[in-house]
């Protein structure tokens, strides 16, 4: 009579079951920003198109985790996006 194999089943796990939440992420990868690569456009608060673009519906600025965009552009953006809400652009 054969063996079952069905036991053998259970104890193999892809190696995605086996990462937890406390283990680092090999299979991470770097995204680019954006607004650093070439032919990109100028962040500036007359470009409406471009703020709209990293704002919520609410008008909230987006975060630079969800955008991918770097930190030193993030906050480029986010001082034009207040000076477009304060000259009423948007």
């Amino acid at each position: 009579m054969p063996k079952r194999q069905s036991g053998n089943k259970k104890n193999k796990q892809s190696n995605f079951a086996k990462l937890s939440i406390f283990q680092p992420n090999k299979y991470k990868f770097k995204k680019s920003c954006p607004l650093s690569i070439k032919g990109a456009p100028t962040i500036d608060y007359k470009n409406i198109k471009l703020l709209k673009k990293y704002t919520s519906e609410n008008g909230k600025i987006l975060p630079s985790r969800i955008t991918n965009v770097s930190q030193k552009k993030q906050r480029e953006l986010s001082l034009s996006i207040k000076r477009a809400r304060n000259l009423a652009l948007i």
